[in-house]
């Protein structure tokens, strides 16, 4: 049932992402951009979190262990924060592959370490 409330709040969330990005236009109206970008984050977000849970439980032979949503809400904040990142970066216009390649290599790097399985 978690796994369904959190597509439904994906799919909500990627419905008003259609509604801003097809009614707005950022040119016109700047200040839409960047809550454009955190509707993105945030349906990015929603979406990846039962799918990385589902990643988990299929690994583990569909038996559902303590930490398992934890961990998989976790994730899936990971990655708003990289489609965030990655939005607010190009709106500034400083957006760089390395910038995000090395962010992307603190967030495995500090995921693995929260993630080591005991």
């Amino acid at each position: 049932m978690t796994n369904v409330g959190f597509f439904a709040a994906a799919a909500f969330a990627w419905m008003l992402v259609v509604a801003v990005f097809t009614t707005r236009d950022p040119v016109l109206d700047p200040g839409i951009a960047p809550i454009g970008g955190v509707l993105l984050g945030a349906a990015f977000g929603l979406t990846a979190v039962p799918l990385f849970w589902l990643g988990v439980f299929g690994r583990h032979r569909r038996i559902a262990y303590h930490g398992d949503w934890t961990r998989a809400i976790r994730r899936g904040i990971w990655v708003s924060f990289l489609v965030l990142l990655y939005v607010a970066l190009r709106l500034q216009g400083i957006f760089q592959p390395p910038i995000m390649l090395f962010v992307v290599a603190m967030i495995l790097l500090a995921e693995t370490t929260l993630s080591a399985e005991r």
